[in-house]
């Protein structure tokens, strides 16, 4: 609204009927003297002309295609001018620009405290313009004295409502749920104000540091248990392999790699061997596998193979001592 031009306007108007109800009282001294009273009227306009050549500047405006001007008549709302050239009757006359392109509003980060006693420090960001359409201008104007400031104080309370009857996880896992509910709830009172809220989302949602060390802490732990599941599993895959494959086995075959099995504890640095089971047992499977029912004779032949190759390990180990100390 262009009040100081109003104020200006007023004034002159003022000026002019003050001097002509002066000329008027003394209209018969003025026929007595007319030439030096037309020139003292003459001067008088020129001052006048003058002092409200600045509201002249308004009788014609040029509004560009994002702007409008709610123009009033008397203080009464008359008309939406705009876009292009406006005409303004001055001193009759006043508006109100209004800026229809897209505006930014940042909302101060403010405390809050959430339903299980956490502090959070949150700040948000509004998107908003006012509407295209000659109602919506004119209500952006008459209903609502700054919609920018009173989107902005509605965000704030709206903002302590909703984070006050959340949970702190809640909130930070439900952002995008908070954006648009804030969203729909500023738009159901910027509509009477004819303005459309484009988005309202929130920048920075700041958790206190142990709050976050300690959600840190129990994601890692989630993490282990997944590891440690996944190794369980993994195990139990390779015994179910080895029962499988085991319930094939027969005796000769279980026969034959403890044989090996014991070859190979042979060749280690120990000079005992302690068996699993009875010695006895491992000569009559053998025996009876061969086809023969003497026990006795083939437990001597066996213990003699072991004690050989135990004897031959033995020697084999001594002689590459040896070898490694003269190098």
């Amino acid at each position: 609204m262009q009040k100081g031009e109003g104020k200006r306007s007023y004034l002159v108007v003022f000026i002019l009927l003050f001097f002509a109800l002066i000329i008027y009282i003394n209209r018969e001294v003025i026929a007595a003297k007319s030439e030096a009273i037309l020139w003292l009227v003459f001067l008088i306009a020129i001052f006048a002309f003058l002092w409200s050549a600045s509201a002249f500047k308004s009788v014609l405006i040029k509004l560009k295609d994002y702007e409008r001007a709610v123009i009033f008549r008397f203080g009464k709302f008359n008309r939406v001018g705009g876009p292009g050239w406006t005409l303004i009757i001055p001193y009759f006359e006043s508006y109100a620009l209004v800026d229809l392109r897209t505006k930014t509003l940042d909302v101060e980060k403010q405390d809050v405290i959430t339903r299980d006693s956490i502090e959070l420090k949150i700040d948000a960001v509004i998107y908003l313009r006012v509407k295209k359409d000659n109602e919506s201008v004119a209500k952006s104007v008459l209903e609502v004295e700054n919609f920018n400031e009173a989107a902005k104080t509605y965000i704030m309370s709206a903002l302590r409502d909703i984070v006050g009857s959340m949970d702190s996880t809640d909130i930070i896992a439900n952002i995008e749920t908070v954006n648009t509910y804030l969203h729909e709830m500023l738009s159901n009172i910027a509509r009477d104000w004819g303005v459309e809220v484009v988005a309202v989302q929130l920048k920075d949602v700041d958790l206190p540091e142990q709050i976050l060390k300690a959600m840190h802490d129990q994601k890692a732990a989630v993490q282990e248990k997944l590891a440690k599941q996944q190794r369980a599993e993994a195990q139990k895959l390779e015994i179910c392999a080895v029962k499988d494959a085991a319930s094939d086995l027969n005796d000769k075959v279980l026969n034959y790699y403890y044989i090996k099995a014991l070859e190979k504890m042979a060749e280690g640095q120990s000079t005992k061997i302690i068996f699993p089971f009875q010695f006895a047992d491992l000569a009559h499977a053998i025996s009876y596998k061969l086809g023969s029912t003497n026990n006795e004779a083939i437990l001597p032949i066996l213990k003699k193979a072991f004690e050989s190759n135990i004897s031959r390990s033995a020697t084999k180990r001594k002689s590459n001592k040896l070898l490694a100390k003269q190098a």
